[in-house]
């Protein structure tokens, strides 16, 4: 196996700041998209309040802050009292709501502050339902109410969220893959690390390898054929593919010289017998290793 010594360490902490990472950016978007959709829907049902004054000719008492309660309830509330017209209700809140936009699911009651007793109510619901509104056409007289609009949370933004919960794990395994390929060229590029072949310790920079205190000097072109097995351990690598990253680049190739350096490496590997640079005749070659 091939193992990065130096880095080991360093990789489970990047492995890890990647998750944590992960899901703080998940529930930041989480977050931002409710408060987004708490403000949508408090400026629509301000819009709302302040239309239902209007239409009682009352243009100087106030509607009071919007609340917020019991998860996607909110609560309309007035300085003074008022009468609701239902028909009129019904329309205001579905075009404030079209104009945000926000869920076409919502629950609707109209309470008496005195005894807290429900005095209109109505469902609405998405274009594919029908919509639960009776009695539109009986005026509320001039009460003190509050009015409650319960969001039916399978219908707001917020749901597809869950698309993001399946989303997240395929993140975090991407990113660890990159950061474990970033590692491997990181190590092959920079003097102070090493890879482990089997017993050996190859050194990119340096062009050598290490075995039992015994230092092995490689070719430019050595070094460069065996960082590419390096990279795909126990695979075929074409013989075009060696040709044209080692020679071609450099404009000048000739048909015998990868198999000479191929040979000069394969009896450096025979010192460890848990690899092996292997001939796929007719296709390439492969570094083998246990």
């Amino acid at each position: 196996m091939l193992v990065i010594c130096s880095l080991m360490n360093k990789k489970h902490q990047f492995n890890l700041l990647i998750f944590i990472f992960s899901i703080m950016m998940f529930s930041s978007c989480v977050n931002h998209n409710n408060e987004l959709l708490d403000e949508r829907i408090k400026v629509a049902l301000r819009s709302v309040g302040d239309q239902l004054l209007h239409s009682n000719k009352d243009s100087t008492s106030l509607v009071l802050p919007v609340v917020k309660f019991d998860n996607q309830k909110y609560r309309i509330s007035f300085q003074n009292k008022l009468s609701i017209q239902p028909e009129n209700l019904v329309d205001l809140i579905q075009d404030n709501f079209e104009k945000s936009p926000l869920p076409k699911s919502y629950i609707v009651e109209v309470i008496q502050c005195i005894d807290k007793e429900v005095a209109y109510s109505y469902e609405s619901k998405n274009k594919t339902d029908k919509s639960i509104i009776p009695c539109k056409g009986r005026e509320l007289t001039k009460k003190c109410y509050h009015i409650e609009v319960k969001i039916i949370l399978d219908e707001t933004p917020i749901s597809y969220s869950k698309y993001l919960l399946l989303v997240l794990p395929i993140l975090i395994i991407i990113s660890i893959f990159l950061f474990k390929r970033k590692t491997i060229y990181n190590a092959l590029e920079s003097s102070e690390n090493y890879i482990n072949i089997g017993m050996f310790k190859f050194y990119a920079e340096q062009h050598k390898l290490l075995i039992d205190n015994e230092e092995i000097k490689l070719s430019k072109k050595e070094c460069e054929l065996l960082v590419i097995f390096i990279k795909t351990p126990n695979k075929v690598v074409k013989r075009d593919e060696l040709m044209k990253q080692v020679w071609e680049d450099n404009g000048v190739f000739v048909g015998r010289s990868l198999d000479t350096y191929i040979s000069k490496l394969r009896k450096i590997l025979k010192a460890d017998n848990s690899i092996k640079l292997t001939n796929i005749h007719g296709v390439g070659y492969k570094l083998e290793v246990k």
